[in-house]
């Protein structure tokens, strides 16, 4: 798969270990005018339905098990295309001494009508995760508006920052 970007703050110096947590993002167009997004109503921003891969799983398994937890939708699994990755790397938050690296894989995919409910982890629940179709342009302000002091937050920065930099990728992709 292309990649698309790659962030990188490098602030682990004297890091001697690597801790590797791929995930994949799925992109749902409907009628290029909307994108179904995750919105956090408590943080108040946009980020693509996806997640961590479970090592029993591939990529496209573990797309359409995201897609239904976090947003309800169902992945049409001969829908998925191949858009491209991002790999981001900085200081881990949890282990001393660790970088954490993540490749996100972002793909097209179609859904079905229907939605069903979500199932939500903990902190997807407690950060109100919900299902929201908005135009590109309206997540992309959203996003670039997002602001936070703590340092759990500098990570939802660059988190927010690469769904941003994505979005903004799809636009100009479509356009």
């Amino acid at each position: 798969m292309k990649q698309l970007l790659k962030i990188d703050l490098q602030n682990y110096e004297n890091c001697d270990s690597v801790f590797s947590r791929p995930s994949v993002r799925g992109i749902i167009l409907k009628d290029n005018s909307k994108i179904a997004l995750v919105y956090s109503k408590k943080e108040k921003y946009y980020k693509f339905p996806g997640g961590g891969i479970h090592k029993d799983e591939d990529k496209k398994e573990a797309l359409i098990r995201e897609v239904r937890e976090e947003v309800g939708l169902t992945v049409i699994p001969e829908s998925i295309c191949e858009f491209g990755s991002v790999m981001r790397r900085q200081k881990s938050n949890v282990s001393p001494n660790t970088i954490f690296e993540q490749e996100n894989f972002y793909y097209m995919c179609k859904t079905k009508n229907r939605i069903v409910d979500q199932d939500l982890d903990d902190y997807e629940a407690e950060a109100g995760f919900t299902l929201r179709f908005v135009s590109l342009d309206e997540a992309i302000r959203v996003n670039s508006a997002y602001k936070s002091e703590d340092y759990f937050n500098e990570i939802m920065i660059m988190r927010v920052m690469r769904e941003t930099k994505v979005l903004q990728m799809i636009k100009d992709a479509i356009h």
